[in-house]
């Protein structure tokens, strides 16, 4: 089991969290492959995130992003997934079949002053939501989903890939 869980290290949390930043430093660290899945899509797409959400609305948005986390495979990887994957079952469950899920919880309060554009973001949302009624509505599901959870408040990015590093010793 403890080999199962450790191919691959799969990052959730909100957006601002710093996924994307300590899913970039920890793959630098331990000689991985780092698979940002906001990137895949604009790859596959050929465009920024926000307009790929415009185009294919909220629930079109849902569907590729569950198609794109879905496809992913292989190992010896960090996977830094969009704030939105917690929303798919089968991708969750796919995830967890690749490694170790681990939710950066990050406080409402400091989301809310690291995320100043979240309009033009390409930030998963319905409309008329903002960011505090999307963490409320997240939240419990990154904390479903996870098989670690590592609270990133007052702690610098060195100190969370050493954090992560230890986990996977």
């Amino acid at each position: 089991m403890k080999e199962r869980l450790h191919k691959n290290v799969i990052l959730l949390g909100m957006p601002g969290s710093g996924k994307s930043t300590l899913g970039k430093l920890l793959a630098e660290k331990l000689g991985w492959h780092l698979v940002d899945t906001d990137l895949l899509m604009e790859a596959t797409h050929d465009r920024p995130l926000q307009d790929i959400f415009d185009l294919l609305g909220y629930e079109g948005f849902c569907v590729e992003e569950e198609r794109t986390l879905l496809q992913l495979d292989g190992e010896r990887q960090i996977i830094s997934t969009g704030g939105s994957a917690v929303y798919s079952e089968s991708a969750m469950s796919h995830l967890g079949s690749l490694g170790l899920r681990i939710f950066l919880n990050l406080p409402l309060e400091d989301v809310l002053s690291r995320v100043n554009n979240f309009e033009k973001r390409g930030i998963v949302c319905r409309p008329g939501q903002d960011l505090a009624a999307l963490f409320k509505e997240r939240h419990p599901l990154y904390l479903r989903h996870a098989d670690q959870v590592i609270e990133t408040v007052g702690m610098s990015i060195e100190k969370q890939v050493h954090q992560l590093q230890q986990l996977l010793n």
